[in-house]
């Protein structure tokens, strides 16, 4: 197998540490936790309270309304990652070839909202 060389030219990232990559690796070079008091159910009558969410995260400050209701939270985070990276490798997207781009972006879970939603709604 040929190895072919990458270059990264921006990072992006909204985590539990940080709503940019920057407050990210700043919290992380300060050895900062992401583990928080869950803030997105109600977790009273669960042994565990704590998770690492992203914390003052308000969708309407990157979508609209209508938009921000289309798709799940993690799909947001990929979305805003992203165009983060993208902005910050400063590329010109008029006058490169988009072929030759691409964002790697990853998420331990995703869709876990949405899917206990659908499950809800049709369970009754």
């Amino acid at each position: 197998m040929e190895l072919k060389r990458v270059a990264v030219t921006g990072l992006g990232g909204i985590t539990p540490l940080g709503n940019n990559w920057q407050d990210t690796w700043k919290a992380m070079l300060n050895g900062e936790s992401g583990a928080a008091e869950i803030t997105r159910f109600d977790a009273t009558h669960y042994k565990t309270r704590f998770a690492c969410e992203v914390k003052d995260y308000d969708p309407l400050n990157y979508f609209d309304r209508k938009e921000a209701r289309k798709n799940d939270f993690f799909v947001h985070y990929a979305l805003i990652a992203s165009d983060e990276a993208i902005k910050d490798s400063g590329l010109d997207l008029d006058k490169i070839d988009k072929d030759r781009v691409g964002v790697i972006w990853a998420s331990g879970v995703g869709g876990l909202f949405s899917f206990q939603e659908e499950v809800y709604k049709h369970a009754k």
